[in-house]
């Protein structure tokens, strides 16, 4: 189990930690033993949570470029070649005086029908980039092009709700992406379709974000790896910043799905759990070895939610 915003940066989040009780989290930490642990970088393109899965598929974590979209392709049909893959992102921008920031996703409120008719006036300037959109859901589209081959991008976790500037494509090989964002920003500021929105109390569509580009390589087997369980309980309350409803995810995520895993410990099973932040991951697993008196260590200690995901 892939647990993404375990933890976050926030001061508001670490003192929702200090009151949390996950007590099914403290009994599986008795349970099981330190497998790995991934420090990273706050200011990495990928997040942690994003590295592990990637290495879930034995893939590679190169920052940025870990090939998601690619590998969601694949899956939908393994006699995809290898091509440049990335996630184009509908998004609004809320330009301040001496910032840009980026509105939740969910805030668009995207529906299909405007997502497609959105993708269908976009799809014209970016195949003059030799990039090809294809519709896969509302607030995502798939786009292939060799620009994205070796193109890092941020993830759109680390950018959701938050300025953008840090975040943008740089250098020589984030010129053409920069310019078709100006470009976007231009043909949707004049697109019906906004005014539309607008004047139905809708954010407008107003720029786009790319992210999980990179290209697999050809023999990569890219059939979902069995067992793996990714959570969503904790990322939108994380990204809009609403600790109160995190803190209550997290219980649930407790009550529910790590209730869950102490029956399949329970069964003989073997469990991994994978807990991710912001800037770190540490994995647990009933399959590293223990010493009977680590063991017993483990079984009578009694860590409190806030020291296991301290540090994430």
């Amino acid at each position: 189990m892939l647990v993404p915003f375990a933890a976050c940066s926030a001061a508001e989040c670490a003192q929702a930690l200090q009151g949390l009780a996950l007590p099914n989290l403290q009994r599986l930490a008795r349970r099981l033993a330190p497998e790995s642990a991934d420090v990273g970088d706050p200011a990495s393109l990928s997040p942690p949570h994003e590295r592990a899965l990637a290495r879930a598929y034995g893939l590679d974590t190169p920052d940025g470029l870990i090939p998601l979209a690619a590998l969601q392709v694949r899956q939908a049909d393994p006699a995809e070649t290898g091509a440049g893959w990335a996630w184009i992102h509908p998004a609004h921008w809320r330009v301040g005086a001496d910032h840009i920031a980026m509105a939740h996703p969910q805030d668009l409120r995207l529906d299909a029908e405007d997502s497609r008719a959105l993708l269908q006036a976009m799809q014209p300037w970016f195949a003059e980039d030799g990039i090809t959109l294809r519709y896969d859901a509302p607030l995502r589209w798939l786009a292939e092009g060799e620009a994205f081959r070796s193109l890092p991008t941020a993830s759109l976790d680390r950018v959701a709700g938050r300025r953008i500037e840090p975040w943008l494509p740089t250098g020589e090989s984030g010129r053409p992406l920069r310019r078709l964002q100006q470009e976007m920003q231009m043909l949707l500021y004049t697109l019906p379709l906004n005014d539309a929105r607008q004047r139905g109390g809708q954010l407008p569509v107003n720029s786009f974000w790319v992210s999980g580009s990179g290209a697999l390589p050809p023999g990569v087997d890219a059939r979902q790896v069995p067992g793996l369980q990714v959570t969503p309980y904790l990322r939108d309350a994380a990204l809009l910043g609403d600790w109160k409803a995190w803190a209550t995810a997290w219980e649930q995520l407790d009550a529910r799905e790590f209730a869950r895993l102490l029956k399949e410990l329970d069964k003989g099973r073997t469990v991994r759990l994978t807990l991710c932040g912001e800037v770190a991951a540490r994995t647990w697993s009933s399959a590293v070895p223990q010493g009977g008196w680590r063991r017993l260590t483990r079984l009578f200690a009694a860590p409190s939610a806030a020291s296991l995901l301290e540090g994430l």
